[in-house]
């Protein structure tokens, strides 16, 4: 006997050293990824602000939708374990055919066969009444892990607005780094043709030229570097707003801000993330629900009474009109003896309340060092800012300087092409550092645990207003 052929196909490959051969495809019944922006955003594609850039992502993302539908099917099952406080009842319709064999009698007479047929509505009824504690942990249990899972769709949230404000981040650094090395190729090109100038009347070398044009390559080569690198950027901020990578989008053009350490103390950010962490809260309600397990578990090994009940009316050959009959009986079950399964279940639940717990710990622990990583890394961003700031005003004043020498005839050609490339890495360095404080206060907003739906970085900062923010 072969093996089973799978939707038309053999069901293995035919040797070890042959490739499977599937079947055709089934027809793809996924979502497909929207092509266009809703009509409401259609209008202003072209400037979008990070507004727009979370609503589309929160609209867009799996993960998202995946955390919601956890989340309304768990509030079905509270709303179902919550039946456990009510009777069930259901009701059948059946007919039976009956045939008994033939009997003798006491008197040895041969009775003949026997040919009934049954038929009517049955009802039966069972009520749990009261029991010591098992019935309320399963519904604890239940309501519990509706709140872990709502506290995880709001983690959800905030891992994709932190994700998506990432990406923007990244591709509006890359736009500003364009532009700066735009700047720098100018300056190159120039200094190039100054420098031709000046070796036609006699007043530089070859060599000077040819150093011009080896900056000029380099700064042109940086460029196209970063260009590409804004298109790649382009595409995953598009990945990430639940686009196709080649949307026709840009992003609006977003005003300087000032930029500044946090305000408030490392511990007083660690104790607002062990309020508003949504992870933290999940697991805490997690663990509560392994709780109500073990309530559940050792409700079991209590008494429990009962009710229950069978009513329904039949009718037969010999009785055309039919016959009701009913059946209740009101007990107390009390459990003996079962192998000790009971007794193991509540040993079980318990150690997973104790894993639960365990669990809800460590993200805690997570939670704290997460807070104090991105707390230091926002106040060492704020610095680097500062310090790129004054590095860029020394980089600008000494590539003039060096620029003035050099027409004056009294300073080196390669001082000047030193110069321009530290302006040039000096720019690069103000550009990144400041989109880094960007990406830095975004992280410590979601770390904290207030990060909200519009992208908003709920962290207070003391921006530093002795210094003009460079335009973008």
């Amino acid at each position: 006997m072969g093996t089973p052929s799978v939707s038309g196909v053999a069901g293995t490959a035919p040797a070890p050293n042959k490739a499977w051969t599937p079947p055709p495809p089934p027809r793809d019944t996924l979502p497909s990824t929207p092509a266009s922006f809703p009509p409401d955003l259609l209008s202003r594609a072209n400037t979008l602000t990070l507004g727009d850039v979370v609503d589309l992502a929160l609209r867009n993302n799996p993960e998202t939708q995946i955390s919601w539908a956890n989340a309304r099917a768990a509030a079905a099952a509270y709303g179902g374990s919550k039946g456990l406080y009510y009777p069930t009842i259901d009701a059948e319709v059946g007919v039976t055919r009956l045939r008994s064999s033939p009997t003798f009698s006491n008197d040895s007479v041969l009775r003949p066969s026997l040919t009934q047929t049954n038929y009517g509505p049955t009802f039966s009824v069972s009520w749990l009444i009261a029991d010591l504690g098992g019935r309320a942990g399963t519904i604890e249990s239940a309501r519990q892990a509706l709140i872990a899972s709502n506290w995880t769709h709001n983690a959800t949230i905030q891992n994709v607005v932190l994700q998506v404000e990432s990406a923007y981040f990244n591709y509006m650094a890359n736009k500003a780094l364009v532009l700066s090395e735009r700047t720098s190729v100018k300056e190159a090109q120039t200094s190039l043709e100054s420098t031709q100038e000046r070796q036609r009347v006699g007043l530089a070398t070859v060599a000077d030229v040819l150093q011009a044009k080896t900056a000029y390559s380099q700064a042109s080569l940086t460029l196209e570097s970063t260009e590409g690198d804004l298109q790649t950027t382009r595409g995953a901020l598009a990945l990430a707003m639940g686009l196709p990578a080649n949307a026709p989008y840009d992003i609006e053009a977003v005003p300087a801000t000032a930029v500044g350490p946090a305000t408030d103390s490392v511990e007083a950010l660690i104790e607002q993330a062990v309020k508003s962490r949504p992870d933290l809260a999940a697991a805490q309600a997690q663990y509560r629900q392994a709780v109500g397990n073990v309530r559940a578990a050792r409700g079991n090994l209590f008494p429990s009474v009962q009710v229950t009940g069978a009513g329904g009316r039949t009718y037969v050959q010999t009785l055309p009109s039919g016959a009701t009959n009913y059946s209740l009986r009101l007990g107390l079950v009390i459990p003996i003896f079962s192998g000790f399964s009971r007794q193991y279940a509540v040993k079980q639940a318990r150690a997973e309340a104790d894993a639960a717990l365990g669990r809800a710990a460590s993200v805690k622990q997570q939670v704290q060092f997460q807070v104090f990583s991105s707390y230091y890394a926002l106040q060492t961003a704020a610095r680097r800012v500062n310090t790129a700031d004054d590095l860029l005003a020394s980089a600008q004043a000494s590539a003039e300087a060096a620029l003035g020498r050099y027409r004056a005839g009294v300073g080196l050609f390669v001082d000047l092409l030193t110069a321009q490339s530290a302006l040039a890495s000096a720019r690069a360095q103000q550009v990144q550092a400041r989109w880094i404080w960007q990406t830095s206060l975004a992280q410590l907003a979601h770390d904290t645990g207030v990060l909200d739906t519009a992208g908003g970085a709920n962290i207070p900062f003391t921006p530093d207003t002795t210094r003009e923010a460079p335009p973008k």
